[in-house]
């Protein structure tokens, strides 16, 4: 951890930036690793900015390129009409909620609100504003995962509150669907 800290930021950001473009890859192990090499503080910092910025990007790629699959994908999926009038009418709210959860893909929320006609200024508030919440729940848990092991009533309090995070979700989503 010492080795990777000594590379100073860059490795911290780009790691969960690249996972943002590659979502194959692991983010939790690379917020928790930069947690466990900078600190709580730089850490999350750095996870927040890298995944914050991916995101960023991805949504830029699919605006940019996703303008012709937008329009077969609505007249292919007539569902799909519905789920982007929800998301273009409610804005920020869905894709902050979205944002706040460790369970969501965020990289086809990344290209879903790209081929929407959300304005980017309202997608980069929601990206910043939710993944600091995801972030930092991982960075903390990174931070002090020995404390995890050593004390496992912790394990089931970062379980109990994750489970009541996904709780609300749900009942947030489905209200915003009625």
């Amino acid at each position: 951890m010492q080795q990777y800290s000594n590379l100073g930021p860059l490795p911290g950001i780009l790691l969960p930036l690249v996972e943002a473009i590659l979502p194959f890859l692991p983010l939790i192990v690379f917020v928790m690793a930069n947690a466990a090499a900078y600190g709580l503080g730089l850490g999350f910092l750095y996870s927040w900015i890298g995944a914050s910025l991916g995101a960023c990007l991805v949504f830029w790629l699919a605006r940019k390129f996703g303008g012709r699959f937008s329009a077969y994908l609505q007249k292919n999926m007539p569902s799909s009409q519905r789920f982007f009038s929800w998301l273009e009418t409610k804005g920020f709210t869905p894709l902050f909620i979205l944002y706040c959860f460790p369970f969501t893909p965020s990289a086809l929320i990344n290209i879903a609100a790209g081929i929407s006609t959300i304005p980017f200024r309202t997608f980069i508030c929601a990206v910043f504003a939710g993944k600091s919440v995801v972030i930092f729940i991982m960075a903390f848990i990174g931070h002090d995962w020995q404390g995890f092991i050593h004390q496992p009533w912790r394990i089931l309090v970062a379980v109990a509150v994750l489970f009541l995070l996904w709780l609300g979700g749900k009942k947030l989503e489905a209200h915003y669907q009625l």
